[in-house]
């Protein structure tokens, strides 16, 4: 089978994704509408008249030098990953080289190994063990292929040793939630969740569905100074609502928790098709004790289920098992629901015209 790459309109492109079990938010038209700052385009791959792929590219400019960009696919594009991957990604590197791309960054939706709960926690106790990568996955053969493909084919890859880059996480968490019940799920939290939401509820915590987004964007804000990160603007979350919702009315849901009158917690869950993904969180530094964040988190994977979804995505944590490492509180809060680690294929460059290639590198490492 010969395939072509060509542009599709974002009604193409939609139709596309609807028709898929799941698709990366950020692979949807409406995430074009959220990253205003890059150009965008979708792109379809075809076996003569039918679209069998399709992916959202956001051309990042160079410096000075607007006609080149870098052609950035985040966790897509969504094509079949299991067989001659080169016969789809050449015809892509081809358009966008002749559209003016320099290089090609793209991140695979397909993993390479997991690990369990129970893996992780013993990591942690195990003082000779630092990393998630010290301890035996299980490897997914799809995964592990791919990733030899991608660099005997000269792309090259960008994932960082602590997991996080300036792209998206490598390593995430995700609770399975197929053919699994309300109490399944619950019953495979550890006892310090199960305890957590038990008190939640006991301390009389109310989650209710919302769209105040500025009350969302006050706990952020508040989130950020207290955790030392750089908050998004409020408009961008406001662009991120409307554009998903656009979409899909059900695509998007931010969650409040309330203890009396007070907002001690407030959540964002984004699901396409049975893939539900924890976008963002925030919470107030007083009445913690109450527990708001896992009252969210329950009220959200169990709304997951009651959706169909296959998994709940906790997104991303880092690969630390060292307990002194500031990284590792992330990591053991989300193996407490009992889900399992992913490590997927991670973000690959291919570089189009070498020369513009190592002339951004050197911009961005110069920015960091």
């Amino acid at each position: 089978m010969t395939l072509t790459v060509g542009p599709i309109s974002a009604a193409e492109h939609l139709a596309f994704v609807r028709a898929q079990r799941w698709v990366s938010f950020l692979q949807t038209p409406a995430w074009a509408q959220v990253k205003t700052e890059w150009r965008s385009e979708s792109l379809g791959w075809f076996d003569g008249e039918q679209l069998v792929g399709a992916g959202l590219v956001l051309h990042r400019p160079v410096p000075r030098l607007r006609s080149r960009t870098l052609a950035y696919l985040p966790e897509g594009p969504v094509i079949d990953w299991t067989g001659d991957v080169e016969r789809w990604l050449d015809p892509l590197a081809a358009h966008l080289k002749a559209h003016g791309a320099f290089a090609v960054r793209l991140g695979p939706p397909v993993r390479t190994d997991t690990w369990s709960a129970a893996q992780v926690k013993e990591g942690f106790a195990d003082p000779e063990v630092r990393r998630l990568t010290e301890l035996p996955g299980q490897p997914d053969l799809v995964g592990v292929r791919l990733a030899n493909v991608l660099r005997d084919a000269g792309w090259l890859p960008q994932n960082p040793e602590d997991g996080f880059g300036t792209g998206h996480p490598q390593f995430k968490f995700e609770v399975p939630l197929s053919g699994r019940t309300d109490d399944d799920v619950l019953g495979g939290m550890n006892q310090l969740w199960r305890r957590n939401i038990r008190k939640a509820a006991k301390e009389g915590v109310k989650v209710t569905v919302g769209d105040d987004v500025q009350a969302f964007h006050a706990l952020y804000v508040h989130t950020a100074e207290r955790d030392h990160f750089t908050p998004r603007p409020l408009r961008y979350f406001e662009t991120m609502i409307a554009a998903m919702r656009a979409e899909d009315p059900e695509r998007i849901r931010l969650y409040f928790a309330h203890h009396e009158d007070d907002l001690v917690a407030a959540t964002m869950l984004v699901r396409v098709g049975t893939h539900a993904c924890y976008a963002y969180g925030a919470s107030s530094t007083a009445k913690r004790e109450v527990r708001g964040s896992n009252a969210c988190q329950w009220t959200m994977t169990r709304d997951a289920l009651a959706a169909g979804c296959d998994v709940y995505d906790l997104r991303g944590i880092t690969p630390t098992l060292d307990a002194d490492d500031p990284h590792a509180g992330l990591i053991q809060f989300k193996v407490g629901t009992g889900g399992r680690a992913v490590r997927h294929v991670g973000e690959w460059d291919l570089p189009l015209r070498p020369a513009l290639y190592r002339a951004f590198q050197l911009y961005m490492k110069q920015r960091a």
